[in-house]
């Protein structure tokens, strides 16, 4: 019991340590596409800009992906990045897609996520109510009812453990 207890402990641990390292490479990530903003509407203008290219360093864009094709991106004076940017068409689906920017000296390709949604990010709706599904609710509209299921749960509950508990004891069923 021990032994297992150490192992379960041990993984848990080092899948911890093991996420926070990849987060840490990610979150600071030099020479990575950054798209902004990351979750654009269709029809919405994005900007895309990478320093991956170096100073006075030129990209060719690519966001076939989500249907916008290619676009440029040129050298800027901010922290020496390239940047272009595209309009993400008005028949866009809802979803993530892979914007991709390939350095044109170095040809190094770095990528990053544009999430295309159907409702602006200001205003972002969240879902409220019950789904009718016919099954019923954890907690239904009738309080009484409510109060009458839990009470049965506690007392199968009890039931249950008393059972157990004969039967480790030896007295039988």
């Amino acid at each position: 019991m021990r032994r297992t207890v150490r192992l379960l402990t041990g993984t848990a641990f080092a899948v911890t340590a093991l996420s926070g390292a990849v987060a840490h490479a990610h979150a600071g990530d030099p020479g990575g596409l950054e798209v902004y903003p990351s979750m654009a509407v269709p029809g919405g203008q994005v900007t895309v800009n990478t320093d991956a290219c170096g100073e006075g360093g030129t990209a060719a864009g690519e966001a076939g992906a989500v249907g916008a094709g290619r676009f440029s991106l040129a050298p800027t004076t901010h922290e020496d990045d390239a940047i272009g940017q595209f309009t993400v068409p008005p028949g866009a689906q809802p979803g993530t897609y892979e914007i991709v920017a390939t350095c044109a000296a170095s040809g190094r390709r770095v990528t990053g996520d544009l999430i295309v949604t159907l409702v602006p990010s200001r205003r972002q709706v969240h879902p409220r109510g019950s789904v009718k599904t016919g099954v019923g609710g954890a907690l239904g509209p009738d309080p009484v009812q409510t109060a009458a299921g839990v009470a049965a749960l506690a007392v199968a509950a009890a039931g249950g453990t008393w059972l157990l508990h004969r039967r480790a004891r030896g007295d039988g069923i």
